[in-house]
């Protein structure tokens, strides 16, 4: 391998490793800053995850490039790490929507406000609460 496409190679790799690393000091200080459940969600499924993509593409990269050998685990990673992140913040959100609607609220209020109640017609998509118990987000409202 010439010299410029190892010099090539290192920047691509350093560029990596910082957009990687910025994502993920993010992604950390969003989980321990922002107040409210659904509010710390964002920091782990999305920043955090983009700066493992880009840390494990880096590691790609550096391989290649130096020891001029492919590998796969990286990408399995990235793979299982983009199916799981989405799949657990949902299951996350929709328990914490549950208990929102069961129980009286135990959190301090987020910064964006609880979460607009759905239209007449609809409903979230979690359990119903018990029928002799009326959430604490449904004020004013009927429970039949």
């Amino acid at each position: 391998m010439s010299a410029i496409a190892e010099s090539a190679a290192d920047i691509a790799v350093t560029l990596l490793l910082l957009l990687g690393g910025g994502f993920a000091l993010i992604g950390s200080w969003g989980l321990v800053r922002l107040p409210s459940t659904m509010e710390r969600l964002h920091g782990p499924t999305k920043a955090t995850t983009l700066g493992l993509g880009a840390l494990l593409l880096a590691s790609v990269v550096y391989f290649q490039a130096r020891l001029g050998i492919w590998t796969a685990h990286e990408l399995l990673i990235s793979l299982f790490l983009f199916i799981t992140a989405p799949i657990s913040a949902n299951m996350i959100a929709k328990v914490h929507l549950h208990r929102a609607r069961t129980r009286p609220a135990q959190e301090p209020e987020g910064i964006a406000g609880p979460p607009p109640r759905p239209n007449e017609a609809g409903d979230w998509a979690t359990f119903q609460a018990p029928r002799d118990a009326p959430s604490p987000t449904d004020k004013g409202r009927n429970s039949e």
